[in-house]
C-alpha cells in the first residue's frame, strides 16, 4: 500500500517555478545513492545546484543514502503544517521531500532528489517541470551486487528482477545511466546528464 500527498499551496508556488526538479530512480543494487553522492561532491559549492535530502522515518544508522531520520509523530507534524513539497508512504516507511526545494526552484535552480518510479506519477504531478534520471544495470550485474549483500538467494532475486521492469513507464523526460561498467563511468554519466539539464 502507497500513499502520497501534495502539499497544494506548494504545487500551486512550484507550477510556475522556473527551475527543474530532477528524481533519481533505480532499482536496488543499480547504485543510485553512490552516483548521487559523487555527483553532489562535484557540483559542491554551485549554488545553482541543490541537491535535497529527503525526510525518511527510519534511523540515521540504516545505511543507503544520506537522509534527514524522524519519527512518526514529527513527519506527521511536518506533513500537517504545510512543510513537505510532496510526501508519501512505502514498505512502513514514510518519505518526503522538504518545501524548502521551492526556493531553490524559485531561483531558477536545478534540484536532485531520490525518488521511486512508483511514484513518478505524484511528483510529475506535485513538479511540473521534471526530469527523470533512471540508473539501471543489467539483470546479472544487478543479482550479483544484491547476492553479495546476503538479503537473498541469486534465484529469488533473479525471480524478482524478471518480474519487474528497469525502465520507467509514462510520458516523463527521461536520462538512462547504465551502471553495469566501471562507477566512474557511470558517474560521468551522471555528471554529463546534470550538466546538460543546466543548460537546457
Amino acid at each position: 500500500m502507497m500513499e502520497l500527498q501534495a502539499n497544494p499551496q506548494a504545487r500551486q508556488a512550484v507550477s510556475t517555478a522556473p527551475g527543474m526538479m530532477v528524481v533519481v530512480v533505480g532499482p536496488s543494487g543499480a547504485g543510485k545513492d553512490t552516483l548521487m553522492g559523487r555527483a553532489a561532491h562535484h557540483f559542491d559549492g554551485r549554488a545553482d545546484v541543490h541537491f535535497a535530502r529527503r525526510v525518511i522515518t527510519r534511523g540515521e544508522d540504516a545505511g543507503g543514502e544520506d537522509h534527514v531520520s524522524v519519527s512518526e509523530g514529527i513527519f506527521e507534524t511536518m506533513e500537517r503544517a504545510g512543510g513537505f513539497a510532496v510526501s508519501w508512504g512505502a514498505h512502513g516507511l514514510k518519505y518526503g521531500i522538504s518545501a524548502a526545494v521551492l526556493q531553490e526552484l524559485a531561483k531558477g535552480n536545478i534540484v536532485i532528489a531520490n525518488g521511486s518510479r512508483s511514484v513518478l506519477d505524484h511528483f510529475k504531478a506535485a513538479f511540473p517541470r521534471l526530469t527523470v534520471i533512471n540508473v539501471t544495470a543489467r539483470p546479472e550485474v544487478l543479482a550479483e551486487r544484491l547476492e553479495a549483500r546476503g538479503r537473498e538467494t541469486r534465484e529469488d532475486i533473479l525471480k524478482r528482477l524478471e518480474r519487474g521492469s528497469l525502465t520507467v513507464q509514462g510520458d516523463y523526460d527521461v536520462i538512462t545511466i547504465d551502471n553495469s561498467g566501471t562507477l566512474d563511468d557511470a558517474t560521468r554519466q551522471m555528471i554529463d546528464a546534470l550538466e546538460a539539464v543546466l543548460r537546457h
